[in-house]
């Protein structure tokens, strides 16, 4: 095996890190310099090429990140670059590094991935996990791999038979049970607690009051979503009547265009509302802060300053981690996807039908709605107690 830890020239690194500030906007800074050391020239070339042709962000950081893994891996178990297209033998070989059997692999050392593979990962920073991957981890790296084939101009094999048998096999055999990308749901009564832990009256709080709460009344936005989001999606629309109390004065109502999403097209036109305390959440941050145009949700520096750029997604995690853990919940057990299944297991809990909740999370699949439904809470409806 080659030394992977080897840098590349230092003009051609550099060079490539200039290359990459263009993609400032969807590439992590603290990033850049990884990627300038790991990818070639031609793969900063295809992902320049893939951000002209529009390619949404998140989809383009997904495949930068899946780029530099994949290199990384070639040079540490083939002593040589990612080969375009990568012959099928090496396809198998990076299933079976991925996906095995831990039974076998405590009388077999050789079974999985070689160790001094592993340490060259894990040396890098690439590779956190002892165990096997997750299937949906492999099957995504490897269909970033075709994706990347494909707009290179070239054919793969990713169809394979033998490939796909011997990823059905690999994934039978690894056995690892797909958890959630949040243990726990952040429904409704759990929101209530990280709101009251938000409450006073500063910059940062009247910030994430209001980001939770278009996060979560929005249909469970992706944080990514909600990093991303602008002024220029927000539109007033006429207030609506409070079903609670006629007497009531009409609620404040704003309309969200959501533009490119995981699944769906910029040009799509979906657009979801918020009705009453989100939006007057939403409107005294953007009061407070000043902020008429670009983007909604900012950094704010440890001097109360607000900062223009953006928060990133990884930011609205950190912020709804930090919430949690002041409402005294452990935030090893939420994370900001469980804004997303906490809203569908809020509606679920009051009864909403499950396409009226659709209509405002933008879920596609029925069925990949119903799975963000907490198992603990299917013990609250009729369907378990047929026999009661």
């Amino acid at each position: 095996m080659g030394d992977t830890s080897k840098p590349a020239l230092p003009d051609a690194v550099s060079r490539r890190a200039a290359e990459l500030d263009a993609l400032d906007s969807v590439l992590p800074f603290d990033r850049r310099d990884r990627l300038a050391e790991v990818l070639t020239d031609e793969d900063v070339a295809t992902l320049r090429h893939l951000a002209r042709e529009g390619l949404g962000e998140n989809s383009l950081r997904a495949l930068a990140s899946d780029l530099c893994y994949l290199e990384a891996w070639a040079l540490a178990a083939t002593d040589a670059p990612l080969p375009w297209p990568a012959p099928e033998p090496l396809l198998v070989k990076f299933v079976a590094h991925h996906l095995w059997d831990p039974a076998r692999r405590e009388s077999d050392p050789s079974h999985g991935m070689p160790a001094e593979v592993t340490a060259a990962l894990k040396a890098q920073g690439l590779l956190r996990v002892d165990g096997p991957h997750a299937p949906s981890t492999v099957r995504r790296r490897l269909s970033s791999w075709s994706t990347l084939t494909k707009w290179r101009g070239l054919v793969g094999t990713f169809n394979a038979p033998a490939l796909q048998a011997a990823l059905r096999l690999a994934v039978r055999a690894s056995d690892r049970p797909r958890g959630r990308k949040s243990p726990k749901a952040v429904t409704a009564d759990i929101l209530r607690q990280i709101l009251a832990a938000c409450a006073d009256d500063s910059l940062a709080s009247l910030r994430d009051r209001a980001l939770l709460l278009t996060a979560f009344a929005s249909g469970g936005r992706r944080r990514s979503e909600i990093a991303s989001l602008r002024c220029e999606q927000l539109r007033q629309e006429e207030p609506v009547a409070d079903e609670t109390d006629a007497a009531a004065p009409p609620l404040p109502c704003l309309s969200i265009s959501l533009g490119r999403t995981k699944t769906a097209a910029a040009d799509t036109g979906s657009s979801v509302l918020l009705v009453g305390r989100p939006v007057l959440a939403l409107k005294t941050w953007l009061d407070r802060a000043g902020i008429a145009e670009g983007a909604v949700f900012r950094g704010i520096d440890r001097w109360g300053n607000l900062e223009r750029r953006a928060l990133s997604p990884q930011a609205v995690n950190l912020i709804l981690k930090r919430r949690i853990a002041a409402a005294g919940l452990d935030p090893d057990e939420f994370s900001a996807h469980g804004l997303r299944s906490g809203y569908l297991t809020e509606t679920a809990r009051r009864g909403i039908p499950l396409p009226e909740a659709m209509q405002q999370s933008q879920h596609k699949s029925v069925q990949q709605a119903s799975n963000y439904y907490n198992e603990a809470n299917r013990a609250r409806g009729r369907a378990a107690r047929l026999m009661s």
